[in-house]
C-alpha cells in the first residue's frame, strides 16, 4: 500500500468523528493523515503519544456535524490547504457544511445511503436482488394481520436493532398498530439462525470482500435488546460456513457491491446475512452504507498478519475514496473478536464509576483491550472489549474466554 501513503503526502486526509475509535484504522502518525474527535479519556490517552490527533473539549460530546461547525475545527482544517475530509457516515448536513467551507468531502453522496439503508426503499432499490431477502411484504402498519406465526416487523429506519421487532403474539402487534397505525413497515418471515456480516469495499477495479465475522447479537449481560448488535467474532465463521455457504455469501456481497458502484458508491459498506438453521440457506437482512463499526478492529487484526503487498480493509477504504487503483489483496484473518457492553434501561453501571473501573481493570488484567465510553443513553456503548482470540463456541454460546468476560461483568452488578 505504498501508493496510498505516498498519495496522503500529496493530499492529506482529515477524519472527523464523534468516536475516535472509528478513525484508528491506519498506523499511528501516518504522514498526511489527521484525526479530529471529541476529547474523551481514551482519546486524550492516545493524543499524549501521537501528533496526528486534534481533540475538541466541550461540556457534551459533539456529533460529527457539530464538530465540523466548531470554530477550532474550521481553523484547523483550513491550515491544511489540500486536505480532504472523511467522516464515518455522511449526511446532507455534513455535505452542506463542507460545501460552505470549501472542503472536499471524500465520502459518497448521502443521497445513496438515504435510499439503500431504509427498510422500505431498500426493497425497491434492490430490484432483482431482492431475491436475496427473506420472503416479505411492504404495507402500512394497520394492514398487518396476525396468522399465528411469529414474524419480523421493521420500520423504515432503525439503528443497532432498535427498529426491528420480533412479533410473537397478537397483543404485541395490536399495541404497535395502536401507536403507529399509518407508519409504513416491512413484514418479513422470521428466519431462525446465526447472523454473519462483513466489511466490503467498492473500488473502480473490483469489489473487495473483507473477512466474514459472526455477529454477536442480543446476549446478556451486554444488552437488554434482543436484536442489538454487540460485537463480532472472526473465528466462528470458519467452523460455521461450508464452502457452498461461503460462495453464496460472496455472491450476495459482490452483487450488492456492484449495484452500489453503479449508483455511484465508493469505499466501504457492510451487509448482515442470516443463515437458516434448517435449510442452511443465506438471506440478506441489512445493508449499511457507511464504514461499518467493526472496520477498525478488523484492520488492527489484519496489521498483525500483513504480508507483502496485502492491505487492510481500512486502507482499502481510504484508497478507494482517493481514487487510487488497488492492486493489493486484503489480508485474511481467522481469529479475534470484540464485544460491546451497552447501556441498558435503568442501568446501574452507567451511574457507578467504581464498578466500571473494577470491570475495566479486571478485563485488562486478563489481557483484553478495553475502551470506556462516557455515553449514558440506553443502547449506547459503555465498554468495548477486544480480544485476539474468538469469544464464541457456537451460535449464541460463548466459549470459555467469552464466559470469563461475562462473569467479570455479572459479578460487578
Amino acid at each position: 500500500m505504498n501508493t496510498l501513503f505516498e498519495q496522503l503526502l500529496q493530499t492529506p486526509v482529515v477524519y472527523v468523528t464523534r468516536d475516535i475509535e472509528r478513525a484508528l484504522g491506519l498506523p499511528a502518525d501516518t504522514s498526511g493523515y489527521r484525526i479530529i474527535a471529541n476529547s474523551t479519556p481514551f482519546a486524550k490517552a492516545l493524543a499524549q503519544t501521537r501528533s496526528d490527533i486534534f481533540l475538541i473539549k466541550e461540556e457534551q460530546l459533539l456529533d460529527t456535524w457539530d464538530l465540523l461547525q466548531h470554530e477550532a475545527v474550521i481553523s484547523y482544517i483550513n491550515t491544511l490547504s489540500t486536505a480532504r475530509v472523511l467522516v464515518f457516515k455522511n449526511t446532507k448536513q455534513i455535505e452542506q457544511t463542507c460545501r460552505d467551507n470549501g472542503w472536499m468531502l471524500l465520502n459518497p453522496p448521502a443521497a445513496i445511503s438515504d435510499v439503500v439503508e431504509p427498510k422500505i426503499s431498500q426493497v425497491s432499490w434492490l430490484d432483482e436482488l431482492a431475491r436475496y431477502l427473506p420472503p416479505r411484504r411492504v404495507c402500512v402498519c394497520k394492514e398487518v394481520f396476525w396468522d399465528g406465526t411469529p414474524f419480523i416487523l421493521q420500520f423504515n429506519r432503525s439503528h443497532t436493532g432498535s427498529g426491528t421487532m420480533l412479533i410473537e403474539h397478537e397483543e404485541q402487534l395490536r399495541d404497535i398498530q395502536h401507536t403507529f397505525p399509518d407508519r409504513p413497515v416491512r413484514v418479513s418471515e422470521y428466519v431462525h439462525g446465526p447472523l454473519i456480516t462483513n466489511n466490503t469495499c467498492v473500488t473502480n477495479e473490483a469489489i473487495l470482500i473483507g473477512n466474514i465475522s459472526y455477529q454477536i447479537t442480543g446476549l446478556m449481560p451486554f444488552t437488554d435488546r434482543p436484536f442489538a448488535t454487540i460485537g463480532n467474532d472472526w473465528a466462528l465463521p470458519h467452523q460455521m460456513l461450508d464452502e457452498t455457504q461461503q460462495t453464496q455469501y460472496e455472491e450476495i456481497a459482490t452483487a450488492v457491491g456492484e449495484k452500489l458502484r453503479d449508483a455511484g458508491w465508493k469505499g466501504l459498506f457492510g451487509i448482515d446475512v442470516v443463515m437458516d438453521e434448517q435449510t442452511k440457506k443465506l438471506y440478506l437482512l441489512e445493508i449499511n452504507c457507511r464504514q461499518p463499526a467493526s472496520t477498525t478492529f478488523e484492520s488492527m487484526l489484519q496489521l498483525s498478519k500483513r504480508n507483502n503487498e496485502q492491505c487492510t480493509i481500512f486502507e482499502a477504504h481510504v484508497a478507494a475514496l482517493l481514487g487510487i487503483p488497488l492492486r493489493s489483496s486484503l489480508i485474511r484473518i481467522d481469529d479475534g473478536a470484540q464485544v460491546i457492553l451497552r447501556n441498558k434501561e435503568n442501568d446501574v453501571l452507567k451511574k457507578h464509576n467504581e464498578q466500571l473501573f473494577d470491570i475495566e481493570n479486571k478485563l485488562t488484567t486478563q489481557g483484553f483491550v478495553v475502551t470506556r465510553y462516557p455515553n449514558t443513553a440506553p443502547g449506547s456503548d459503555l465498554l468495548r472489549i477486544q480480544s485476539e482470540k474468538g469469544l464464541m463456541e457456537a451460535h449464541g454460546v460463548f466459549n470459555t474466554l467469552g464466559h470469563r468476560i461475562c462473569d467479570i461483568i455479572d459479578h460487578a452488578v
